[in-house]
């Protein structure tokens, strides 16, 4: 199966990768830029995305898997908004951080480092492959 790769962003304020682990399948909602929302839409069942903490923490921490494809986000009041089920799949055995991916030359082009505003960013195989080895996951 041809898997793509992605980078999702949440606030462990307003919803943690604890909350994630707890929850096991949870809506990825309330995302309202369009980009973001294309990338929504472009994701695949059984893809897997790193779990990013923003503002606190600014770091990998966790892996989840596409549960269900793009549908209508129930948060929405207006708008052709989406949002897709993810699944937790584990830890990051080490978080990897926004500073240590800056520092890593690999991943110079890195979406989340070129485009730091989308909360949600497409990862090439080649950078998901280096992450996991920064972090100690084994795919």
């Amino acid at each position: 199966m041809s898997r793509n790769y992605w980078l999702v962003k949440s606030e462990p304020d307003a919803f943690s990768w604890d909350e994630q682990v707890a929850n096991e399948i949870e809506p990825w909602t309330g995302v309202r830029n369009h980009q973001a929302k294309k990338n929504l839409a472009a994701m695949k069942k059984g893809d897997l995305a790193f779990f990013y903490h923003s503002n606190q923490g600014r770091e990998i921490v966790g892996v989840v898997e596409i549960a269900r494809e793009a549908y209508p986000d129930p948060t929405a009041e207006s708008g052709p908004w989406v949002c897709v089920d993810v699944k937790a799949v584990g830890p990051m055995p080490r978080a990897v951080t926004l500073a240590e991916m800056k520092a890593t030359p690999d991943l110079a082009d890195l979406a989340l480092i070129r485009q730091s505003r989308l909360s949600v960013v497409p990862v090439s195989a080649e950078h998901w492959k280096r992450v996991c080895e920064m972090g100690g996951w084994k795919s």
